[in-house]
């Protein structure tokens, strides 16, 4: 059943992504929350960029956030990366690389 704008309503999308998870995953992941709704892969792909290093404003426009509704909602994603940091301006700077320890 389609919205009056065209769009598919809320309760069809929810049982086709139901569907598409068991038919796509293991029984043993079918009963996880992995992928429970399409906005946990959104999730994981937002936590994976700025994980990998991705700058804040890059991942914000890949992901259609602002700055700073990103990183009020990743900052836990992007913590533990001191060290990364430190290397980077070191090498910006023309600095040698430190061996990590503080």
């Amino acid at each position: 059943m389609r919205a009056d704008d065209g769009d598919l309503s809320d309760s069809v999308y929810g049982r086709v992504w139901a569907s598409a998870r068991t038919e796509a995953l293991t029984s043993e992941e079918a009963a996880s929350p992995l992928a429970r709704r399409p906005y946990d892969l959104r999730h994981a792909a937002v936590s994976t960029w700025l994980n990998a290093g991705v700058p804040p404003t890059q991942v914000a426009e890949w992901a259609g956030h602002s700055v700073a509704v990103l990183l009020r909602v990743y900052a836990k994603c992007i913590a533990g990366q001191e060290d990364a940091a430190r290397q980077r301006v070191a090498l910006a700077l023309g600095l040698p690389p430190r061996d990590g320890s503080t």
